[in-house]
This record gives C-alpha cells, structure tokens and sequence, in this order.
C-alpha cells in the first residue's frame, strides 16, 4: 500500500469538483465513465442504514435506495467508502452499481453461519484505536492488524489516552511494546484531550481515506471529533473498571478531515473474527515466517519438529514465546473459517490430518520397536 504522498491525486481536469475532497480522482473518473454516459450520478457513500446510504455527490448529499444492489453475497452490498452510480433522479433515488473496490476491511461474523462483513470499503490507512486506561492487550492488537493487512490498507496504531501515562518512560514503554507486535506499522501515542500527538496523525492520514477501528471504549469517537475539529461523533464515558463504553457510534460514517484525507468511523467492535486471512496473518508475523524458512521441514507445524528454526528462535530468545501462541491461534482460527467456505480448503485439511495421524502412528511404532 501507498503511503500518504504517493496516494492517486485528482489531475487540472477535474477541476474544483466538490467530490475531490471525498478522494474523488483521475482514476476513479474512468472507472466512472460507462455510468457517465447513461446519465448516471457518481458519488461516495458516507453512510449505511436499513437498506438506505446518503451519498456525496455534486449536488450535495442524497438519500439513495440499495435495492438494486444487494447480492445474497454479504460481502457485495453496498458499503460506507464505497463509490456508486446513482440514478439522477426519482424518489426514492437507486445505486445502480459501486465502482470496483480498491481494498475492503472485512471481518467475519459473530453468527454461527460463518458469513463475512465488509466494514468499509477503498481506504488506504486502518487506524487500530488502543486505549492506554487499561492494560494492553496484544494479541487483539495483532488480531487487528492481520484484518488491515489483509484488506490491502496500510495499518496505523493509535495509542489513545496518552496523558493518561504521564511518565515518558513509561510511554515509550508501551509504545515499544506494541511495535515489536507490530512489524512494518507506525505507532502513534495520542491525547485527544491535550492534541498531543494529533498533527503526526494528521500529516498520516492526509490525502487518503481512513477508516477507524477499535473496541467499544477506546476513544475513537473522541479521536474523530479531535480529527475533524468538531463534535460531529457523540461521546459516552467508559467504565472505570475495564475501559469499555456504551456504543456512542451505531453506524459506519465517512467524514471529511480538514487537512486533507476523509474518515471512516466505526462502531466498537465486541469480535474482531478473521475472514480468510492467512496473509495478513503472514504480514503480521513476519518475522516468524522468515525464522520458517530455514526449518528442516517445510511443511513444518513449529510445534515438535526436529530442525525447526522457530522453536530455536524462542528457545534463544530471539522470539517471544507469546508471539508463536498467538501466531499459532489465529493460523488455526483462520484455517477454520476458510475451511467452512471452501471445500477444496476442507479436503485439503483433511488429507493433511490423516497425513499427520499416519505420521504419528508411524512414529509411535517405531518408538515402541526400539523399547
């Protein structure tokens, strides 16, 4: 992913168009351009709700019907961060289609049916909201960035509440802690209270689309009103006792940023499920795929294995321990759910399992005839 600078920008041609500031572009332009020519409107959806999205378009902000675009598929229906054709009038008003996605944060649901969620659609930066009033939790923090990974944005961790660690010391501490779970992403100690920290974010998120994740709690709504420079997001206190609020953010809700960039604010998210996310997962460990490499075995599973490069890394200290629990919980969380939407995956895994048993029964034997 691209950083802030080297993000698609909207050419002379384009003119002052009012979408520009949405992330309106060249390219986007001619993605737009069969619709164009059937009288259709473009703009970007700002908001979801019931069946319903307002959308950005020149004449202002629309209310649009999303009849004519929702798939049985979950994953297709229209999103906020999404850009649309709209019809040019009627009442109501029709998406007739969205633009081809250029990333999309999907997680997947708490229902037993295993389905996906498309949180938010074409954005650039993940912003992982983490709350300093209580004790990190690292493996939701990693959690978190194999979904940004995965969705093909550029994760950023925004360490909120930092004038509640009024020790520098400590503070760096804690911003060390999570870079070493997080390889690659820039780490952001924020106070939205005192602004500290506000305008290196800014200069981040500048020129793309945002959008911002995180427990119910953990000051993003906060953090967007102190983005945006205004209280357009209502803020609820957190429980003392464990840092979680009430759900101040009931929809997902494109704002634009007055230095540049938009944000996608979402509610909190009680359940952070993967959704086919065994790259991300992949970016997010990578230092022990690169240990992985120099295993005796490549299929190796780092767990017993003779000759395994990652179980030397962790018994020299090279590699956290915790970090190949966690590398290894989310693999196996992953493996599960794609194993329940593919069925070439679950033969696979199968095979694999009576690969393993037979192996296993093998070495068992062999152990049994030397005694």
């Amino acid at each position: 992913m691209t950083s802030s600078s080297t993000f698609p920008t909207p050419s002379a041609s384009l003119g002052l168009s009012p979408l520009v500031p949405y992330g309106w572009d060249d390219a986007w332009a001619d993605e737009f351009t069969p619709y164009d020519s059937e009288g259709l409107v473009a703009g970007r959806v700002i908001r979801v709700d019931r069946g319903q999205c307002d959308v950005a378009t020149t004449d202002g902000v629309i209310r649009a019907d999303t009849a004519f675009v929702t798939p049985h598929d979950p994953l297709r229906v229209v999103c906020t961060g999404d850009w649309v054709a709209v019809e040019p009038a009627g009442n109501p008003r029709y998406v007739r289609a969205y633009l081809p996605r250029r990333t999309a944060f999907v997680r997947s649901t708490s229902s037993k049916r295993s389905e996906g969620q498309i949180l938010a659609a074409n954005v650039d930066h993940a912003v992982v909201a983490v709350s300093l009033a209580v004790e990190l939790d690292l493996g939701r923090v990693e959690r978190f960035l194999a979904l940004a990974w995965e969705s093909g944005a550029q994760p950023v961790i925004v360490l909120t509440k930092a004038d509640l660690v009024p020790e520098a010391a400590t503070l760096a501490h804690l911003v060390q802690d999570v870079e070493t779970s997080a390889p690659g992403v820039t780490v952001l100690a924020v106070s939205s209270s005192t602004g500290a920290g506000l305008d290196v974010l800014e200069a981040v998120l500048a020129g793309g689309t945002a959008v911002l994740l995180g427990q119910s709690g953990a000051g993003k709504s906060t953090l967007a009103n102190a983005l945006v420079g205004e209280d357009v997001m209502d803020v609820k206190a957190t429980r003392d006792m464990d840092g979680k609020g009430r759900h101040t953010t009931t929809t997902r809700n494109l704002l634009v940023l007055p230095g540049g960039g938009v944000l996608i604010d979402t509610p909190g998210l009680r359940g952070v499920g993967l959704w086919d996310a065994g790259s991300g997962v992949g970016q997010v460990f990578s230092e022990i795929e690169e240990f992985a490499a120099d295993c005796r075995f490549q299929d190796c599973a780092h767990v017993a294995e003779p000759g395994c490069a990652v179980l030397a890394a962790v018994d020299s200290g090279d590699l956290p321990e915790r970090r190949l629990e966690s590398y290894r919980k989310l693999l196996r969380e992953n493996q599960r759910i794609v194993a329940k939407t593919d069925a070439r995956v679950r033969a696979e895994i199968r095979r694999d399992w009576k690969r393993k048993g037979a192996e296993g029964r093998a070495a068992m034997e062999a152990k049994r005839g030397r005694w």
